[in-house]
């Protein structure tokens, strides 16, 4: 029989583990409470991911960019050359102004010899407009009685056709310039004074984009054939469903292509008979990593917005030291020589050993979004510094995110693609272009090129 004394003791006793299992529940509520609050307040956009600027909900500030100071003066740099309208030595036309009168006196000087003082320059094009050419065939008769009709050139296969200036200029206006059709047709008829229905650009856009297919394919082979190779896929609307546009682009050739999935079901179509032996370099997307070539090189500046990121989300030292790890390498890599490339280097060696003690080290599980970025860095670290090993290959995937940045401004300035086929016909057309302008090409001319082909 328990005395009254202990009978309180009990029940004080009872109360003491009830308020310290409810501080214990409490804590745990705390804490999901701390961890939902950190990621409301911490939220994804373009400075700590891979989000485009345009989905930032209020842009970030600019102390908050990736890039650091440079220490340099805003503007040109010393050494920079300037550009200015520069005279031609041969103008197309010359107009003489002189005097007939002298301005003091009045006397006639219109037959006393000249020089000339100054000379100036204006730069102009003349009113444009259509030029139809009519082509005609005859009707023959034979001194041996046989009647026949000679034949129309090529190309010239209706009563009335647009010739290839024109076709090469619509291509390059829709697909260079992003011009929708119905500013297309204002631009053709107010400034080249031709009229062309939206069925005729179509038209004139298949058929270029037809003759476009033997290109298409030689920089596809371009491509596979490279060292060194950037992919990067971003996502489209085709008839309001999700599609893809995939590249492939190489220092000189760029290859773009329209997909229903971004999946490995693309890799296996577009790039069959990749070299073996190439460097793809990407933002770590698992469907890259089944692209059966040499070596892999995982961008450097997603993983440091990523970093950023986690940093903002768990005030942790540990996303921290990992970026000024990346950042050091970077560093190391514009320092190399081709003959560092080769041998060990200590500077490779020290950030190598840092890699593994970073992926060695302990992370709460209750940092989720860390642990499972570790995880990820564990399983393809040997892709992490590809880049210090190569000279050719870049530390970062910049070349392909602006290969196919054109189709979100395509999307942006004219919508979504209708069908398949019209995005097929801008890949053909967008990859001609690119690679064009990587050779320093006249783009226009380029099209020009591709319009003549029979």
């Amino acid at each position: 029989m328990q005395t009254p004394e202990q009978l309180i003791i009990e029940g004080q006793r009872q109360i003491i583990e009830l308020l310290m299992e409810e501080n214990r529940q409490l804590k745990l509520r705390l804490e999901i409470v701390e961890r939902q609050l950190a990621k409301l307040l911490t939220k994804k956009d373009s400075h700590n991911s891979s989000i485009p600027p345009s989905k930032d909900e209020n842009r970030p500030n600019r102390t908050n960019s990736l890039r650091e100071k440079s220490g340099k003066k805003v503007g040109g740099q010393p050494g920079h050359e300037g550009k200015t309208l520069q005279m031609t030595a041969n103008p197309d036309e010359i107009i003489d102004h002189r005097s007939c009168f002298c301005p003091r006196c009045g006397s006639d000087v219109s037959e006393q010899p000249v020089e000339v003082a100054e000379s100036r320059q204006v730069v102009d094009i003349p009113v444009i407009k259509q030029i139809v050419t009519e082509h005609r065939v005859y009707r023959h008769q034979c001194t041996c009685g046989h009647m026949f009709e000679s034949d129309f050139p090529d190309g010239v296969d209706w009563p009335v056709s647009y010739g290839k200036n024109v076709e090469s200029l619509i291509g390059y206006l829709n697909v260079r310039q992003y011009l929708p059709f119905k500013r297309l047709q204002e631009m053709m008829r107010d400034v080249f004074g031709v009229s062309i229905s939206e069925g005729g650009l179509h038209y004139l856009l298949n058929r270029l984009s037809g003759k476009g297919v033997t290109a298409y394919e030689m920089i596809r082979q371009t491509v596979l054939n490279s060292s060194v190779i950037g992919t990067d896929e971003t996502g489209m609307k085709i008839n309001g469903k999700k599609h893809w546009f995939w590249t492939w682009q190489s220092k000189l050739a760029t290859f773009i292509a329209a997909s229903s999935n971004r999946g490995a079901d693309t890799i296996e179509e577009q790039v069959s008979g990749i070299s073996e032996k190439a460097v793809l370099v990407h933002d770590c997307w698992r469907a890259h990593f089944k692209t059966p070539v040499g070596r892999h090189q995982i961008c450097t500046v997603h993983l440091i917005r990523e970093l950023k990121y986690l940093e903002e989300l768990y005030k942790m030292a540990w996303p921290v030291r990992f970026r000024i790890m990346l950042i050091e390498a970077e560093v190391l890599k514009k320092r190399f020589t081709p003959a560092d490339y080769l041998y060990p280097d200590h500077g490779r060696s020290l950030l190598e050993k840092e890699l593994d003690a970073l992926l060695n080290e302990h992370i709460s599980p209750q940092h989720k979004e860390l642990v499972s970025f570790q995880k990820r860095i564990v399983k393809y670290k040997n892709h992490l510094f590809t880049f210090l090993y190569d000279p050719a290959v870049p530390s970062h995937n910049n070349d392909s995110e602006k290969a196919i940045r054109n189709v979100k401004v395509k999307q942006k300035v004219s919508g979504q693609f209708k069908t398949m086929f019209a995005a097929e016909n801008f890949a053909i057309l967008r990859s001609i272009i690119e690679t064009a302008i990587k050779n320093k090409q006249d783009v226009l001319q380029a099209l020009n090129v591709i319009a003549h082909y029979k």
